[in-house]
């Protein structure tokens, strides 16, 4: 039986009947070490419709794992949210799911997607594509513990060129009561070289009864926009085009109103690290926040001239006023000419 001393208690919004889809809903994709908290607020301020938590491991969860829970942490205002589970055995992943209904999570995801080998090696993420049988008994066990309609799936193309088998896997997924498919169009072994096909996006779109949401290669909301048009999907799924700028969200909302971008400039792009500081801190401490904006800060002034000397500036860092200062001093400067960026590049399982 699972271990619950490590459940804790959050301040969890109840989730809507349905989530929010179409070119106007751009969702926030899950992307482990990266979509927690914090990040997740800040793209829904900037318009994300939905977000998802990075990938939890559904046997973290039947083990009582401190860390495992910690990655669910949530509040109110962290709505629509789906949780996105991975793992390959069929009972462990139903009684994750009846263990986070149990807390007020309602929206739930099976990672099918994820190469990384130390998921692959579990035959989760990916790798359960290599047993169709066992993917639907996970999905089956997930779907039985959860409302009609409220569990969805990841998937990529295949582990690789020799063995496409998403469409057969994604059709017995629907016929097992499966809420709605992402796909990211390419294989396993591809990982995140060449380019995705959004052909397939398409295809899926045209002989699935079930919406399609898009993932691969949306560099910006340009992008996004394009592929929604091009493919037909339900909507689009944003990854690494969010982490290095949440405002893509903007971007996206003022293309699909036929509004121009937003002329964004340094300040504020210092504004919205601010802001991603604050966050931080409100759910966690000043020092975990000058820990993390180490790596977080040059993720969001990567055109920049000088990340090298801000690299080094940040770690040596040792307060919130010290860090606004070395902000100040980088993106004021005469040298750094370059406005912030209004997209950045993609990834996702």
């Amino acid at each position: 039986m699972p271990h619950r001393r490590h459940m804790p208690d959050w301040n969890i919004s109840p989730q809507p009947a349905k989530l929010p889809l179409g070119g106007g809903s751009p969702w926030l994709a899950p992307l482990a070490g990266y979509t927690d908290l914090p990040f997740r607020v800040l793209c829904r301020e900037y318009g994300a419709a939905v977000c998802v938590t990075e990938m939890v491991s559904a046997k973290g969860l039947e083990y009582g794992s401190h860390e495992t829970w910690r990655v669910l942490a949530t509040d109110f205002c962290d709505t629509p949210l789906v949780v996105q589970l991975f793992g390959a055995e069929a009972d462990i992943l139903g009684r994750a799911v009846t263990m986070l209904r149990e807390k007020g999570f309602a929206w739930f995801d099976l990672n099918m997607g994820c190469s990384v080998p130390k998921v692959a090696r579990q035959g989760a993420g990916s790798a359960i594509l290599k047993d169709p049988d066992n993917a639907l008994a996970c999905a089956r066990a997930m779907i039985g513990a959860a409302e009609p309609g409220h569990v969805t799936f990841k998937l990529r193309l295949g582990i690789g060129e020799d063995s496409m088998n998403w469409l057969d896997v994604a059709l017995r997924l629907q016929d097992a009561g499966a809420g709605l498919i992402t796909l990211h169009p390419r294989t396993a072994r591809q990982g995140f070289s060449g380019q995705a096909r959004w052909e397939e996006l398409a295809r899926a779109k045209e002989l699935l009864d079930i919406p399609v949401i898009a993932s691969g290669d949306l560099l910006s909301a340009a992008d996004g926009m394009r592929c929604l048009e091009q493919t037909g999907v339900d909507g689009v799924m944003y990854a690494r085009g969010a982490l290095t700028n949440p405002a893509i969200f903007d971007d996206h909302l003022a293309l699909f109103h036929g509004r121009p971008l937003p002329d964004r400039t340094r300040a504020d792009l210092r504004g919205m690290i601010r802001r991603h500081m604050d966050l931080i801190t409100r759910y966690g401490s000043e020092e975990n926040a000058l820990f993390r904006l180490r790596s977080i800060v040059p993720r969001y002034v990567r055109t920049f001239p000088g990340i090298r000397r801000l690299r080094q500036q940040l770690c040596q860092c040792r307060s919130f006023t010290e860090l606004d200062g070395i902000l100040a001093e980088f993106l004021e400067g005469e040298q750094n000419a370059p406005e912030a960026p209004n997209s950045g590049p993609e990834s996702g399982s």
